[in-house]
């Protein structure tokens, strides 16, 4: 299915959880798009089932623009950590419960490191991006940032498991970095840039 492009108007971002919306409302305020997330409009959040960062991001943008009537753009991100076999991945936000506790699930994934017995701190954050139209049509992207995996967390920027990831090439957790120096280098962007250059430029 070839690339179609979003130009002007209204974009719902299909996510509750204000720390993606805002982070996505900023890589997206140079193309003058109205951005509403699908909490403002009331939209129910569908259940999770896929099997892939990028399954999940397709529910979620499918259902939040057949519901709106308005092209819609879903992220599913997580954490994959090495010595857990890719684990928490899709599961990151149930790791904290069920009110989504972070400190609780940054707490379960250094436990559950430490048992392990693998010293390998290797990790990776990945973003999908599912950008939906009423019609069906949908663009999918995935982006990643390498790093590692350090405890206690530090910082209080950012939001989910952002204070104990520390990207190669840098000192600090994503939790201690500025908005902007995390922007230019996370997942999210990665992704992001990718969808950029499949529907937005010309």
């Amino acid at each position: 299915m070839s690339a179609r492009k979003l130009t002007s108007g209204r974009l719902v971002v299909a996510s509750h959880n204000a720390g993606k919306v805002r982070e996505i409302a900023a890589l997206l305020a140079p193309f003058g798009l109205d951005v509403v997330s699908a909490g403002t409009l009331g939209l129910d959040e569908p259940e999770e089932t896929g099997n892939s960062f990028i399954d999940n991001a397709v529910l979620k943008a499918h259902a939040a623009a057949t519901v709106a009537k308005l092209p819609a753009l879903a992220d599913d991100s997580g954490l994959e950590v090495t010595a857990l076999n890719g684990a928490p991945g899709i599961y990151s936000a149930r790791w904290g419960g069920a009110g989504r506790d972070f400190a609780l699930a940054m707490k379960r994934v250094h436990e559950e490191m430490t048992a392990s017995g693998n010293p390998d701190t290797s990790a990776r954050f990945v973003c999908a991006l599912a950008l939906a139209w009423p019609d069906g049509h949908v663009q999918t992207v995935e982006g990643e940032v390498r790093g590692h995996i350090v405890h206690p967390p530090r910082g209080e920027n950012g939001f989910g498991y952002d204070p104990i990831f520390v990207a190669e090439g840098h000192s600090q957790t994503f939790g201690e970095m500025q908005p902007d120096a995390k922007h230019a280098i996370s997942h999210r962007a990665d992704a992001f840039a990718k969808l950029v250059a499949h529907c937005f430029e010309s």
